[in-house]
Protein backbone atom coordinates (compact mmCIF):
# COMPACT_ATOMS: atom_id res chain seq x y z
CA UNK A 1 0.00 0.00 0.00
CA UNK A 2 1.18 3.38 -0.58
CA UNK A 3 0.81 5.40 1.84
CA UNK A 4 1.70 10.13 1.36
CA UNK A 5 2.81 11.77 4.03
CA UNK A 6 0.59 15.62 3.31
CA UNK A 7 3.29 17.45 5.24
CA UNK A 8 6.09 16.41 3.13
CA UNK A 9 4.64 15.00 0.21
CA UNK A 10 6.63 11.69 0.80
CA UNK A 11 5.38 8.80 -0.36
CA UNK A 12 6.03 4.75 1.36
CA UNK A 13 5.31 2.11 -0.57
CA UNK A 14 4.38 -0.39 2.48
CA UNK A 15 3.46 -4.66 2.00
CA UNK A 16 0.08 -4.90 3.05
CA UNK A 17 0.95 -8.33 4.87
CA UNK A 18 3.22 -5.28 7.70
CA UNK A 19 -0.20 -3.55 7.92
CA UNK A 20 -2.58 -4.66 11.33
CA UNK A 21 -5.92 -3.50 9.08
CA UNK A 22 -8.91 -3.46 11.33
CA UNK A 23 -6.97 -0.66 13.37
CA UNK A 24 -5.98 3.05 13.20
CA UNK A 25 -2.50 3.28 13.19
CA UNK A 26 -0.01 6.05 13.31
CA UNK A 27 3.92 6.58 13.25
CA UNK A 28 6.23 9.93 12.52
CA UNK A 29 7.32 10.50 9.19
CA UNK A 30 11.17 9.95 8.63
CA UNK A 31 11.42 13.19 6.19
CA UNK A 32 8.94 15.52 8.36
CA UNK A 33 8.39 13.90 12.16
CA UNK A 34 5.14 15.18 11.41
CA UNK A 35 2.36 12.25 12.61
CA UNK A 36 1.16 10.00 9.81
CA UNK A 37 -2.28 8.50 10.92
CA UNK A 38 -3.94 6.18 8.91
CA UNK A 39 -7.51 4.15 9.56
CA UNK A 40 -7.17 0.65 8.47
CA UNK A 41 -10.34 -0.54 10.06
CA UNK A 42 -11.63 -0.78 6.34
CA UNK A 43 -9.21 -1.67 3.39
CA UNK A 44 -8.44 0.68 0.85
CA UNK A 45 -7.74 0.45 -2.76
CA UNK A 46 -4.13 0.29 -2.36
CA UNK A 47 -3.57 4.03 -1.55
CA UNK A 48 -4.15 6.20 1.88
CA UNK A 49 -2.91 9.93 2.66
CA UNK A 50 -2.16 10.72 6.24
CA UNK A 51 -3.17 13.63 7.36
CA UNK A 52 -1.51 17.43 7.49
CA UNK A 53 2.05 17.15 9.11
CA UNK A 54 1.03 18.47 13.19
CA UNK A 55 2.68 21.55 15.04
CA UNK A 56 5.82 20.35 16.99
CA UNK A 57 2.66 21.03 20.19
CA UNK A 58 -0.11 18.95 18.09
CA UNK A 59 2.51 16.08 18.01
CA UNK A 60 3.16 16.50 21.45
CA UNK A 61 -0.62 15.98 22.34
CA UNK A 62 -1.47 13.34 19.85
CA UNK A 63 1.79 11.18 21.58
CA UNK A 64 0.29 11.75 24.56
CA UNK A 65 -3.03 10.49 23.79
CA UNK A 66 -1.12 7.23 22.54
CA UNK A 67 -1.73 3.96 24.41
CA UNK A 68 1.03 3.37 27.18
CA UNK A 69 1.05 1.17 30.60
CA UNK A 70 -0.66 -1.74 30.63
CA UNK A 71 -3.21 -1.32 27.58
CA UNK A 72 0.52 -0.34 25.56
CA UNK A 73 2.04 -3.84 27.24
CA UNK A 74 -0.96 -5.91 26.08
CA UNK A 75 -0.38 -4.40 22.47
CA UNK A 76 3.25 -5.42 22.55
CA UNK A 77 2.91 -8.89 24.01
CA UNK A 78 0.37 -9.54 21.01
CA UNK A 79 2.97 -8.75 18.50
CA UNK A 80 5.83 -10.33 20.07
CA UNK A 81 5.30 -13.13 17.22
CA UNK A 82 6.01 -10.47 14.93
CA UNK A 83 9.65 -10.38 16.24
CA UNK A 84 12.15 -11.99 13.94
CA UNK A 85 12.79 -15.77 15.63
CA UNK A 86 16.35 -16.20 17.28
CA UNK A 87 17.73 -18.71 14.74
CA UNK A 88 16.27 -21.67 14.63
CA UNK A 89 19.56 -23.31 14.28
CA UNK A 90 20.77 -21.74 17.12
CA UNK A 91 18.65 -23.38 19.65
CA UNK A 92 19.25 -26.71 17.67
CA UNK A 93 23.22 -26.22 17.65
CA UNK A 94 23.18 -25.47 21.85
CA UNK A 95 21.09 -29.25 22.23
CA UNK A 96 23.84 -30.90 20.21
CA UNK A 97 26.46 -29.26 22.65
CA UNK A 98 24.49 -30.45 25.44
CA UNK A 99 24.17 -33.61 24.28
CA UNK A 100 27.10 -35.97 25.35
CA UNK A 101 27.07 -38.37 22.42
CA UNK A 102 27.11 -36.04 20.16
CA UNK A 103 30.18 -35.08 17.80
CA UNK A 104 31.60 -32.57 16.21
CA UNK A 105 30.33 -33.61 12.82
CA UNK A 106 26.74 -33.04 14.06
CA UNK A 107 27.55 -29.74 15.34
CA UNK A 108 28.68 -28.91 12.05
CA UNK A 109 26.28 -30.59 10.04
CA UNK A 110 23.31 -28.39 11.98
CA UNK A 111 24.90 -25.04 11.34
CA UNK A 112 25.68 -25.71 7.37
CA UNK A 113 21.80 -25.92 7.20
CA UNK A 114 22.11 -22.38 7.64
CA UNK A 115 24.81 -20.79 5.15
CA UNK A 116 24.48 -17.65 6.26
CA UNK A 117 25.08 -18.34 9.83
CA UNK A 118 27.86 -20.70 8.99
CA UNK A 119 29.66 -18.13 7.09
CA UNK A 120 28.93 -15.46 9.75
CA UNK A 121 30.58 -18.43 12.47
CA UNK A 122 33.37 -18.97 10.04
CA UNK A 123 34.29 -15.42 10.31
CA UNK A 124 34.31 -14.71 13.19
CA UNK A 125 36.27 -18.23 14.07
CA UNK A 126 38.86 -16.63 11.92
CA UNK A 127 38.72 -13.52 14.21
CA UNK A 128 41.96 -12.35 16.08
CA UNK A 129 40.25 -12.94 19.02
CA UNK A 130 40.84 -16.71 18.91
CA UNK A 131 44.00 -16.79 17.32
CA UNK A 132 43.20 -18.39 14.65
CA UNK A 133 43.11 -15.91 12.11
CA UNK A 134 43.13 -17.35 8.89
CA UNK A 135 43.61 -20.96 9.89
CA UNK A 136 39.80 -22.23 10.20
CA UNK A 137 38.42 -24.01 6.55
CA UNK A 138 34.91 -25.23 7.97
CA UNK A 139 32.87 -25.42 10.48
CA UNK A 140 33.47 -28.79 11.37
CA UNK A 141 37.38 -27.78 12.04
CA UNK A 142 36.41 -24.80 13.95
CA UNK A 143 34.51 -27.17 16.49
CA UNK A 144 37.74 -29.22 16.59
CA UNK A 145 40.30 -26.67 17.30
CA UNK A 146 37.88 -24.37 19.83
CA UNK A 147 35.87 -27.25 21.32
CA UNK A 148 32.02 -26.84 22.00
CA UNK A 149 32.33 -24.19 24.41
CA UNK A 150 33.96 -21.58 22.22
CA UNK A 151 31.87 -22.83 19.07
CA UNK A 152 28.56 -22.34 21.14
CA UNK A 153 29.75 -18.30 22.32
CA UNK A 154 30.43 -17.65 18.39
CA UNK A 155 27.13 -19.60 17.54
CA UNK A 156 25.59 -16.84 19.79
CA UNK A 157 27.13 -13.97 18.69
CA UNK A 158 26.44 -15.42 15.16
CA UNK A 159 22.43 -15.14 15.62
CA UNK A 160 22.65 -12.73 17.55
CA UNK A 161 24.50 -9.63 14.51
CA UNK A 162 20.86 -9.97 12.47
CA UNK A 163 18.96 -9.28 15.62
CA UNK A 164 20.51 -6.54 17.30
CA UNK A 165 22.34 -4.91 14.13
CA UNK A 166 19.52 -2.96 12.58
CA UNK A 167 19.47 0.95 13.21
CA UNK A 168 17.46 1.88 16.14
CA UNK A 169 16.31 5.51 15.42
CA UNK A 170 14.08 5.77 18.33
CA UNK A 171 17.29 5.22 20.69
CA UNK A 172 19.19 7.31 18.51
CA UNK A 173 21.81 3.70 17.41
CA UNK A 174 23.06 3.51 14.14
CA UNK A 175 23.33 0.28 12.37
CA UNK A 176 25.68 -1.99 14.58
CA UNK A 177 25.60 -0.05 17.43
CA UNK A 178 23.36 -2.34 19.65
CA UNK A 179 25.10 -5.28 18.72
CA UNK A 180 29.01 -3.90 19.60
CA UNK A 181 27.69 -2.95 22.59
CA UNK A 182 25.88 -6.19 23.25
CA UNK A 183 28.78 -8.37 22.38
CA UNK A 184 31.00 -5.73 25.11
CA UNK A 185 28.56 -6.71 27.47
CA UNK A 186 28.81 -10.48 26.93
CA UNK A 187 32.54 -10.45 27.21
CA UNK A 188 33.05 -8.47 30.11
CA UNK A 189 30.08 -10.88 31.61
CA UNK A 190 32.29 -13.71 31.03
CA UNK A 191 35.65 -12.12 32.17
CA UNK A 192 33.61 -11.33 35.42
CA UNK A 193 32.07 -14.54 35.78
CA UNK A 194 35.65 -16.13 35.02
CA UNK A 195 36.92 -14.33 37.86
CA UNK A 196 33.83 -15.04 40.68
CA UNK A 197 32.00 -18.01 38.87
CA UNK A 198 33.60 -19.45 36.51
CA UNK A 199 30.38 -22.27 35.85
CA UNK A 200 28.38 -18.94 35.30
CA UNK A 201 30.73 -18.09 31.90
CA UNK A 202 28.33 -19.69 29.51
CA UNK A 203 24.90 -17.95 31.33
CA UNK A 204 26.73 -14.74 31.72
CA UNK A 205 27.55 -14.51 27.83
CA UNK A 206 24.61 -15.38 26.80
CA UNK A 207 22.37 -13.14 28.88
CA UNK A 208 24.98 -10.31 28.69
CA UNK A 209 24.05 -10.99 24.84
CA UNK A 210 20.64 -10.30 24.39
CA UNK A 211 20.48 -8.14 28.01
CA UNK A 212 19.14 -5.10 25.69
CA UNK A 213 17.01 -7.10 23.31
CA UNK A 214 14.09 -5.07 24.32
CA UNK A 215 15.10 -2.18 22.51
CA UNK A 216 14.53 -3.73 19.02
CA UNK A 217 10.81 -3.97 20.20
CA UNK A 218 10.47 -1.09 21.90
CA UNK A 219 12.33 1.08 19.09
CA UNK A 220 8.99 1.81 17.20
CA UNK A 221 7.12 3.19 20.28
CA UNK A 222 9.92 5.56 20.83
CA UNK A 223 9.56 6.63 16.99
CA UNK A 224 6.22 7.23 17.59
CA UNK A 225 6.64 9.38 20.61
CA UNK A 226 9.60 11.27 19.12
CA UNK A 227 8.66 14.44 20.44
CA UNK A 228 7.52 13.62 24.32
CA UNK A 229 11.27 11.76 24.20
CA UNK A 230 12.73 15.02 22.91
CA UNK A 231 11.00 16.77 25.44
CA UNK A 232 11.73 15.00 28.43
CA UNK A 233 15.23 14.35 27.83
CA UNK A 234 16.09 17.72 26.26
CA UNK A 235 17.91 18.81 29.44
CA UNK A 236 21.02 16.13 29.16
CA UNK A 237 20.32 14.34 32.56
CA UNK A 238 17.84 12.07 31.79
CA UNK A 239 18.43 8.59 30.03
CA UNK A 240 16.09 6.85 27.76
CA UNK A 241 15.52 4.34 30.63
CA UNK A 242 13.80 7.02 32.69
CA UNK A 243 11.75 8.22 29.58
CA UNK A 244 10.40 4.60 29.03
CA UNK A 245 9.36 4.50 32.68
CA UNK A 246 7.93 7.95 32.35
CA UNK A 247 6.29 7.85 29.26
CA UNK A 248 5.49 4.14 28.25
CA UNK A 249 4.92 2.90 32.08
CA UNK A 250 7.18 0.29 31.66
CA UNK A 251 10.99 -0.31 30.47
CA UNK A 252 13.31 -2.01 27.56
CA UNK A 253 14.00 -4.48 30.42
CA UNK A 254 11.06 -5.66 31.35
CA UNK A 255 10.28 -6.43 27.57
CA UNK A 256 13.57 -8.25 27.11
CA UNK A 257 12.27 -10.64 29.68
CA UNK A 258 8.73 -11.33 27.89
CA UNK A 259 11.04 -11.89 24.88
CA UNK A 260 12.97 -14.16 26.82
CA UNK A 261 9.91 -16.27 27.79
CA UNK A 262 8.65 -16.13 24.72
CA UNK A 263 12.25 -17.50 23.21
CA UNK A 264 11.92 -20.20 26.28
CA UNK A 265 15.12 -19.12 27.80
CA UNK A 266 16.23 -20.16 31.12
CA UNK A 267 14.77 -18.23 33.91
CA UNK A 268 17.93 -17.54 35.33
CA UNK A 269 18.91 -15.48 32.30
CA UNK A 270 15.23 -14.07 32.25
CA UNK A 271 15.65 -13.33 35.90
CA UNK A 272 19.58 -11.41 34.91
CA UNK A 273 17.93 -9.42 31.91
CA UNK A 274 15.26 -8.21 33.36
CA UNK A 275 17.00 -6.92 36.17
CA UNK A 276 20.28 -5.61 35.22
CA UNK A 277 19.35 -1.92 35.24
CA UNK A 278 18.25 -2.88 39.17
CA UNK A 279 19.86 -5.64 39.95
CA UNK A 280 18.96 -5.29 43.95
CA UNK A 281 15.44 -6.46 43.33
CA UNK A 282 16.31 -9.33 41.61
CA UNK A 283 16.26 -11.39 44.93
CA UNK A 284 20.30 -11.82 45.50
CA UNK A 285 20.56 -12.92 41.41
CA UNK A 286 24.03 -13.17 40.77
CA UNK A 287 23.58 -13.37 37.35
CA UNK A 288 21.89 -9.72 37.20
CA UNK A 289 24.54 -8.50 39.37
CA UNK A 290 27.17 -9.89 36.69
CA UNK A 291 25.48 -8.04 33.92
CA UNK A 292 24.61 -4.98 35.93
CA UNK A 293 28.54 -4.46 36.31
CA UNK A 294 29.54 -5.15 32.75
CA UNK A 295 27.03 -3.13 31.36
CA UNK A 296 28.20 0.03 33.66
CA UNK A 297 31.77 -1.48 32.25
CA UNK A 298 31.04 -1.81 28.39
CA UNK A 299 29.63 2.02 28.72
CA UNK A 300 32.04 3.12 30.32
CA UNK A 301 34.24 2.11 27.49
CA UNK A 302 31.81 3.99 24.75
CA UNK A 303 31.63 0.49 22.95
CA UNK A 304 27.61 1.71 21.36
CA UNK A 305 26.47 3.52 24.14
CA UNK A 306 24.37 6.13 22.11
CA UNK A 307 23.97 9.65 23.44
CA UNK A 308 22.99 8.67 27.05
CA UNK A 309 25.43 6.21 27.59
CA UNK A 310 27.22 8.24 30.44
CA UNK A 311 24.07 9.09 32.37
CA UNK A 312 24.22 5.37 33.69
CA UNK A 313 24.82 4.90 36.76
CA UNK A 314 26.16 1.41 38.77
CA UNK A 315 24.32 0.25 41.60
CA UNK A 316 26.73 1.07 44.66
CA UNK A 317 26.70 -2.27 46.33
CA UNK A 318 27.17 -3.91 42.71
CA UNK A 319 31.22 -4.53 42.96
CA UNK A 320 30.93 -5.60 46.66
CA UNK A 321 28.48 -8.06 46.21
CA UNK A 322 30.35 -9.76 43.90
CA UNK A 323 33.87 -9.27 45.85
CA UNK A 324 35.65 -6.76 43.09
CA UNK A 325 37.55 -4.00 43.92
CA UNK A 326 38.10 -1.05 42.52
CA UNK A 327 41.14 -1.92 40.74
CA UNK A 328 40.10 -4.84 38.96
CA UNK A 329 37.79 -2.28 36.35
CA UNK A 330 39.86 -1.09 34.53
CA UNK A 331 41.60 -4.09 33.25
CA UNK A 332 37.86 -5.84 32.83
CA UNK A 333 37.34 -2.77 30.26
CA UNK A 334 40.64 -2.85 28.45
CA UNK A 335 40.03 -6.58 27.90
CA UNK A 336 36.47 -5.97 26.88
CA UNK A 337 37.85 -3.27 24.25
CA UNK A 338 40.67 -5.21 22.95
CA UNK A 339 38.20 -8.78 22.45
CA UNK A 340 35.63 -6.44 20.75
CA UNK A 341 38.19 -4.83 18.04
CA UNK A 342 39.54 -8.57 17.56
CA UNK A 343 36.56 -9.63 16.90
CA UNK A 344 34.40 -6.96 15.02
CA UNK A 345 37.44 -6.65 12.32
CA UNK A 346 36.78 -9.79 11.07
CA UNK A 347 33.18 -8.73 10.32
CA UNK A 348 33.55 -5.61 8.61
Amino acid sequence: MKIKCTGCSKVYDIPEERLPFGEIISFPCPACKGIIKIDLREKTNGEAVAPQANSAPDRAEEEREMPKGETLQKIIMRRLQELPPMPQVMFKAREVMNDPKSNFKALSDILETDQAMATRVLRLSNSAFYGLAGKVSSVQHASVLLGYKTVGEIVSMAGSSTLLGESLDGYKLDSGDLWHHSMAVALASKIIAKKIKPEMENDAFAAGLIHDAGKIVLDRYLRERNTLFEEFMKDGEKTFLDAEKHILGFDHSEIAALMCQSWKIPNTLTTAICYHHYPSRSRESILAYIVHVADSLSLMSGIGTGIDGMLYKMDNRALGYLGLSEDKISPIIEETVDSVQKITSQMK
